[in-house]
């Protein structure tokens, strides 16, 4: 039996707003085809269920559009059962908005509640909320014969913690007869043990939305023998398009055609597609009258991806040394800074950065 573990598809989702109004049109509508195209997969591959851990939409506007992409992916696959357990961003019963309720969609609440998915295999989740999220692990009842999924949405932690509802004591869940702990709420994928008998995974999310969530994405395919209760698992990649944040060292680079070149060589060495998102992080010290256009910097590589722009993390250096017997105006703006004990290093030097380029005419 094959089984498909997902989460954090955040439908409806306002995407960035440093986008083109065209590409953040866009972007929404991948968004809902990615859920498309993971049902088309699930029909291709024989999957049995889709495990929908939590944050399928993004906020409780959900438009007419999104719900029925939804709706429509569970209606055009009937083989398949959905279980949809509701995160943090999915604030009210979409569910209950639907004019049909598809028949092959099972949802939780505030307590536990389990399905048969098969013979001797079972479903079992909660939904996390400020009154259950202190007692979750003690109600929670499972046959040792069976092999157990369970579906949970929040944040790891390795003890008690003082914010309910989104922490789930990694602990407390120990020894429980779950041999799937299948998660949603961390948007990068990862898979540990649990304790002898299980294991506890995030899938991440279907797609990057920003560049906090760079990388890899995709969901998690579980093949179950029903027979033994065993079962192998492995991440797939999914991603239509993918984001990307590299750091590009400019040290010493004292133009912005200095910086492009650099930039240009550390981007020929990743080979990013096309259709990818970049983000380049500039980073390393630069000489506080270097010449950094990054508006110009980024229109250089705009037309080699679906999207790019520049990040300036540079530090600025300032050599004191030639400017102390400086006579100008510019050696006296200097100096005066440079006296003053109130004032970090880092703060000196970005003041002399702006005031030096005022004292240039340059636009500010």
């Amino acid at each position: 039996m094959k089984i498909i573990h997902t989460a954090d598809l955040h439908l409806d989702s306002k995407m960035n707003s440093y986008l083109p109004d065209d590409k953040i049109k866009e972007r929404k509508s991948e968004l809902l085809t990615s859920f498309v195209r993971l049902c088309e997969t699930a029909r291709e591959e024989g999957v049995s269920a889709i495990l929908l851990s939590g944050d399928v939409f993004d906020t409780a506007a959900v438009s007419k559009t999104a719900g029925n992409v939804f709706v429509k992916g569970m209606k055009d696959n009937p083989d398949i059962k959905f279980f949809y357990l509701k995160g943090n961003h999915d604030k009210h019963d979409i569910v209950s908005r639907f004019p049909e309720r598809p028949e092959n969609l099972y949802t939780f609440d505030e307590n536990w509640k389990s399905y048969n998915l098969a013979r001797g295999i079972t479903v079992t989740g909660i939904e996390l909320g400020g009154r259950n999220s202190e007692d979750v692990s003690d109600s929670l009842v499972l046959d040792a014969s069976n092999y157990n999924i369970v579906m949970m949405h929040g944040t790891i932690s390795v003890g008690a913690s003082k914010k309910k509802g989104e922490f789930i004591n990694i602990k407390d869940m120990k020894n429980k007869n779950i041999d799937y702990l299948a998660l949603g709420h961390i948007h990068s994928y990862k898979d540990e043990r649990l304790d002898i008998r299980g294991s506890y995974a995030y899938p991440g999310c279907l797609t990057g939305r920003g560049f906090d969530e760079t990388g890899e994405k995709g969901f998690i395919l579980l093949n179950i023998d029903e027979n033994k209760k065993s079962y192998g698992r492995s991440f797939v990649p999914f991603e239509a398009r993918r984001l990307y944040a590299p750091e590009i060292d400019v040290s010493g680079c004292i133009t912005s055609g200095e910086i492009i070149d650099r930039v240009r060589a550390g981007l020929f060495s990743k080979s990013y597609p096309r259709e990818s998102m970049v983000e380049v992080v500039l980073k390393g010290k630069v000489d506080v009258e270097c010449e950094k256009d990054t508006d110009f910097i980024a229109k250089n590589f705009e037309t080699s991806f679906y999207y790019f722009k520049v990040k300036d993390m540079t530090e600025f250096s300032v050599d004191y040394g030639k400017f102390r017997l400086d006579a100008s105006l510019r050696g006296e703006f200097i100096r005066n800074v440079m006296s003053k004990d109130d004032i970090s290093e880092a703060d000196k030097a970005e003041i002399i950065r702006m005031g030096m380029a005022a004292l240039s005419g340059e636009e500010l």
